[in-house]
């Protein structure tokens, strides 16, 4: 594999790397990257000199931005599918790196955004460092986060999944762990170290050596209003009890929601709430399929990429502008 290939992958000792190699776009996946990992993680899977395999990204911006948006734009334009092969097949590698057979370290340094999220926060070592934003902004642009998005967010603690999908926060690596989406915080300058020792010697006992005590997150420190405000299934409430918090935090998070397309946010919480009486990841996936695709017939998907992406006036322009005019039949017709 020559050095330009869109994925490297490294055997050093018992350790195989898979290493994202976009770095002038922040690692971002396409389809062929998806395709790469898959093979790599079938011939991994059953190559007995493997005890660990670990996922990092070239550069020092971060492990992966997300996906293809421009293409995802391009589809919800055109009335084209393309999207939907990309997300087939980058869901099924996500639901693969979750039940890989062997450990999988997920290196989640500096951005780790949309489809970065599914490749490493369904890992079984998930490593932030103090450099990690962390995010699934996808009601920025008219989506809903998918890559097994509202399966991880609907089993956070409390409602801070909820918060952290409506709003499309981004979030410090203290925060991921809070949020149940990583385990460990290992400082950026010892993730050398990390991959060196697991050449050698197994995770747990690496980890439990260059791991370190998270600061405090901000975001748990939310749970108590974010609980209060955002229980049920009605964004238009959601956004009154936030207004109506003492919480300055509360009021800024349902300015976060309003500017955010309101068909999105409704969608949304409809899968997150749907997500967590899912029997398991693979299902949750496959809803995901389900939400993705409806979304490319509707308008604001490809409006809230051309103002972030395409043109980036950074002002979309929603249809329909308010959560109260949504209609519950898209949104219905949006979930499985």
């Amino acid at each position: 594999m020559t050095d330009d290939a869109p994925v490297l992958t490294h055997r050093r000792g018992r350790l195989a790397i898979a290493e994202l190699n976009r770095p002038r776009a922040i690692n971002a996946l396409t389809h062929e990257m998806v395709g790469l990992l898959q093979a790599a993680l079938d011939a991994w899977a059953t190559d007995d000199s493997v005890a660990t395999v670990a996922l990092v990204g070239a550069g020092d911006r971060g492990l992966c931005a997300g996906g293809d948006l421009v293409a995802m734009h391009r589809d919800a334009r055109d009335g084209t599918r393309g999207s939907v092969d990309f997300w087939r097949d980058e869901y099924a590698l996500d639901h693969a790196i979750a039940t890989f057979p062997k450990p999988f370290v997920a290196v989640m340094d500096g951005v780790v955004m949309g489809g970065g999220v599914g490749l490493s926060a369904h890992a079984r070592h998930r490593v932030v460092t103090e450099r990690t934003r962390f995010g699934l902004p996808e009601t920025r642009i008219g989506f809903v986060p998918d890559v097994g998005g509202p399966w991880l967010l609907s089993h956070a603690p409390g409602e801070l999944g909820t918060h952290v999908a409506l709003t499309a926060a981004t979030l410090d690596g203290a925060d991921a762990i809070a949020l149940g989406a990583a385990d460990v915080l290992v400082p950026a300058d010892r993730v050398a170290e990390l991959l060196t020792a697991l050449e050698t010697e197994d995770v747990d006992a690496v980890l439990a050596r260059l791991a370190v005590e998270p600061p405090g997150s901000g975001l748990a420190a939310a749970r108590e209003w974010a609980d209060a405000a955002y229980s049920g299934d009605d964004p238009e409430v959601i956004v009154e009890r936030l207004r109506a918090s003492d919480v300055p935090a509360a009021h800024e998070a349902a300015d976060e929601v309003e500017a955010r397309s309101p068909t999105a946010v409704a969608v949304t919480l409809a899968a997150l709430r749907r997500a967590a009486t899912l029997p398991d990841l693979r299902t949750a996936l496959d809803q995901d399929l389900h939400v993705s695709t409806a979304l490319l017939d509707v308008p604001d998907m490809a409006e809230g990429i051309r103002a972030q992406v395409i043109d980036k006036d950074r002002t979309p322009r929603w249809q329909p502008a308010t959560l109260a005019e949504v209609d519950p039949e898209v949104v219905r017709r949006c979930l499985p």
